[in-house]
């Protein structure tokens, strides 16, 4: 069970609702009415408790799980233990995060704004928002209906921000435009100076940044992640990417739809990610790269180049993902033949 110190649980549910909002299939119909509590994993679920399987690296937790119910793949059903309710879906894990937000919906907003809070008269604050303690909302800004600002952010002049949007603690928004249902984790710092200077022999020459960032609908960015301003063109997230924390994104930079970047990614300026792209944790890419769409980059990888649509990369310097292994088994047999000397 989640510590209700810091989660409210929902429900009971029933199995037929948990199939219903989850569109998983309920294998034995005759169980439908079966009410259960929570989520939780293999190990540790009990018979009021809902799990899932989604690897089967993960098989034997599975069977000896003593879990009332579990959504999983249909291929794995002849492994259930008795008495084990099954709900069958293509995407187990998808399925039990429906699952999962369902018995721990989100926290319902409270419209407020506390006495400590410093707000623009020129600001457009909509009643319907909770605005924290020691936040401050320059001149010009607009939010948008039932948005949450969290204690001791900053939002810059100017600034505008969709509807339902969750801003944590400690954020400082500047030249930025950012979409609906957009959350913010703790520390995120978007629209600052890019990293932009011209060199010379006395000393760097700083080119100002005179372009902004746009944030899509839907965009959820980590705790600590940085994204610079355009120096002229704008820095572009596209809607529904998920951007982990630490992560650095410089100006110019264009995510497109539903990118995902894993923790202490880099990407420097004016490199183009097209929709669909995913890169491991600790990815860096070089500027001015365009990466085509649905590509993958391994974690630890070092970019320099183009990546086509849908390829795989791996390594640094980044090579395709075949490449990599081939060049791995070739030094693998040539330390196995100097030990053997």
């Amino acid at each position: 069970m989640a510590d209700p110190r810091f989660f409210n649980r929902a429900g009971p549910l029933t199995l037929e609702a948990l199939a219903v909002l989850s569109g998983a299939r309920l294998l034995d119909r005759d169980q439908e009415g079966r009410l259960y509590r929570d989520v939780a994993p293999l190990e540790t679920a009990g018979p009021e408790d809902v799990s899932f399987l989604e690897n089967r690296k993960y098989i034997e937790a599975f069977v000896h799980s003593r879990a009332g119910a579990a959504f999983i793949d249909e291929s794995a059903a002849d492994r259930a233990p008795p008495g084990m309710a099954l709900l069958v879906s293509r995407e187990p894990y998808k399925a039990y995060a429906l699952a999962a937000q369902a018995f721990y919906p989100a926290i319902q907003l409270v419209p407020h704004r506390a006495p400590s809070a410093i707000i623009d008269a020129s600001a457009e604050v909509p009643e319907d928002c909770e605005i924290a303690p020691n936040v401050v909302i320059a001149r010009g800004v607009r939010l948008g209906r039932r948005c949450r600002i969290g204690a001791n952010t900053v939002i810059g002049a100017g600034v505008e921000i969709g509807d339902d949007c969750l801003i944590g603690p400690n954020v400082t928004l500047s030249h930025c435009l950012i979409g609906s249902r957009v959350v913010l984790h703790p520390g995120v710092r978007i629209g600052q100076d890019g990293f932009g200077f011209a060199p010379d022999p006395k000393a760097p020459v700083k080119v100002p940044q005179l372009g902004r960032v746009l944030v899509g609908d839907d965009v959820d960015i980590g705790a600590n992640t940085t994204i610079d301003r355009g120096s002229g063109h704008d820095t572009i997230i596209g809607a529904g990417s998920m951007i982990d924390n630490l992560v650095q994104i410089g100006h110019n930079v264009v995510l497109g739809r539903c990118c995902i970047l894993a923790g202490q990614v880099g990407i420097s300026g004016s490199t183009k990610l097209d929709d669909f792209v995913m890169v491991g944790g600790q990815g860096g890419l070089a500027g001015h790269l365009h990466i085509g769409a649905g590509a993958r980059i391994a974690a630890k990888s070092g970019l320099m180049r183009d990546v086509p649509a849908g390829e795989t990369v791996c390594g640094s310097p980044a090579v395709p993902l075949t490449e990599f292994m081939r060049q791995t088994a070739v030094l693998q047999r040539l330390a196995r033949s100097k030990k053997q000397r």
